[in-house]
C-alpha cells in the first residue's frame, strides 16, 4: 500500500507529525529510519538521561557519545560509568586534540576564558566544538536535550531541525517542549541516576571552572559563564541559533 504519510524528509512535515505527542515515538521512528547512523549526544544531564532511558524503552540500540574536555567535575565523569551500568551501554568519548589544547593554553594560558567572551569561545571550540564534528562524522541524525525553557536563546528550538552547522544533518530535540519540572518528574518516578551536583544548587552543568550553583529563582542557565554578564547567549557553539535578537 502506498504511504501517504508527510514527507519525512522535511523537518516541517515530521514537527507536524510528532509535535506534542510522546517523544518515545519519535525516538522509535528516528531509530527505524537512521538506524547505526543515528547518534545521541549526551552531556549527562538529566535530559539526556530521561532520552536514553526512553531509548531503552523501545529496545533500540542506539549510538551514544559525549565530549570530554579535560575540566568536567569528577560527578560527571563518575555519572558516565554509572550510566554505562545502568543502561548497558557503551559510550564513545571524545576529547580535544591534545595538540590544539597545547597550543591554545601557551599562547593564552589555561584559564584564558576568563579574560574575554573571545577567548572564552576560542576554548569551548578547541574543547566541545571540533570534538563534535568528528563525533558526527558518518552520522545522518543526531539527538539533543535541547528544551525552549533553557535560555532565551534557545526559546526557538524545534523538535526537528535541518543542522547546517554540521552539513545539513537532522537534529532531534524530542524534549523541546519539555519543562524542567516535566524532566525531573520522570527521572524520579523511573528512578534514573543523575548528577549529584543537582542536589548542591548546580541546574546546568558543563565545566567546572565555567559553571556554578544557582538559585531556584535565577535563569536555568544563569550558572554558566556568569562573568560573562552583557551576553545574552550562554551558548559554547555546539548549538548555534542566529536569529535577530540573539546573539
Amino acid at each position: 500500500m502506498p504511504d501517504n504519510r508527510p514527507d519525512r524528509s522535511n523537518p516541517e512535515d515530521l514537527i507536524r507529525e510528532f509535535d506534542g505527542g510522546d517523544p518515545v515515538e519519535l525516538l522509535r521512528w528516528a531509530a527505524r529510519r537512521f538506524g547505526k547512523r543515528l547518534a545521541l549526544c549526551s552531556s549527562f544531564g538529566p535530559e539526556s538521561i530521561v532520552i536514553l532511558h526512553m531509548f531503552s524503552r523501545i529496545g533500540a540500540p542506539v549510538r551514544i557519545f559525549t565530549l570530554d574536555t579535560g575540566r568536567l567535575y569528577p560527578e560527571t565523569y563518575a555519572l558516565m560509568e554509572r550510566c554505562e551500568a545502568f543502561f548497558r551501554a557503551s559510550i564513545e568519548v571524545f576529547s580535544a586534540d591534545p595538540e590544539r589544547v597545547r597550543e591554545m593554553v601557551s599562547a593564552h594560558g589555561i584559564n584564558l576564558f576568563f579574560r574575554s567572551p573571545q577567548l572564552r569561545r576560542l576554548c569551548c571550540e578547541v574543547r566541545k566544538v571540533e570534538p563534535l564534528r568528528r563525533a558526527l562524522n558518518g552520522v545522518d541524525a543526531w539527538i539533543t536535550g535541547l528544551r525552549r525553557d533553557q535560555s532565551h536563546s534557545r526559546s526557538q528550538v524545534q523538535l526537528v531541525e535541518r543542522d547546517d552547522d554540521h552539513g545539513g544533518l537532522i537534529k532531534l530535540n524530542p524534549l523541546a517542549d519539555w519543562t524542567e519540572e516535566m524532566v525531573w518528574k520522570y527521572v524520579r518516578e523511573e528512578g534514573l541516576p543523575y548528577n549529584e551536583l543537582h542536589d548542591k544548587g548546580y541546574r546546568s552543568i558543563g565545566c567546572a571552572p565555567c559553571t556554578r550553583p544557582t538559585g531556584p529563582c535565577n535563569d536555568f542557565r544563569a550558572g554558566r559563564w556568569w562573568w560573562e554578564n552583557g551576553s545574552n547567549a550562554k551558548e559554547c557553539g555546539i548549538h548555534s541559533y542566529r536569529r535577530p535578537g540573539i546573539e
